[in-house]
């Protein structure tokens, strides 16, 4: 069983928050069922974490047997754009605005319905939203 994993998870691993232990725990489970991958905008948003470097992230990913899928299918970005193309109109109909969705957040999630069996992640509810049929953990 294959887990991507979304940028919010390791981040607050990192930053040792309340939940790192947990998160830790997760992970650990996670990789004894199957693969860990992370998509490559996971890793680009990884190398923005407060004093991270290119060698830590590098070296935290491989220590951890977490893999980097730089290769997306097309059908991954198309999937991507379809979905934020329908938050983006539900957004503009919506009278109450809240924060606003990166685009990033729309083509990893349609990264991890492409190509592992779930998503751990630390937003479930708005990836539940545009999401309904990923897995969440």
């Amino acid at each position: 069983m294959r887990t991507a994993i979304d940028t919010n998870v390791l981040s607050a691993l990192w930053s040792k928050e309340p939940l790192a232990s947990d998160i830790a725990r997760n992970l650990g489970n996670a990789k004894k069922e199957g693969g860990l991958v992370v998509s490559a905008p996971v890793y680009a948003e990884l190398l923005a974490y407060p004093k991270a470097t290119e060698s830590f992230v590098n070296d935290f990913l491989a220590d951890t047997g977490i893999a980097v899928d730089f290769e997306f299918q097309q059908s991954i970005w198309l999937e991507a754009g379809r979905r934020f193309a329908r938050y983006a109109k539900r957004r503009r109909r919506s009278a109450r605005q809240g924060p606003k969705r990166l685009l990033a957040d729309f083509i990893i999630g349609s990264h991890a319905l492409a190509q592992a069996d779930r998503f751990m992640t630390l937003d479930p509810k708005r990836y539940g939203r545009d999401f309904p049929e990923l897995r969440l953990i």
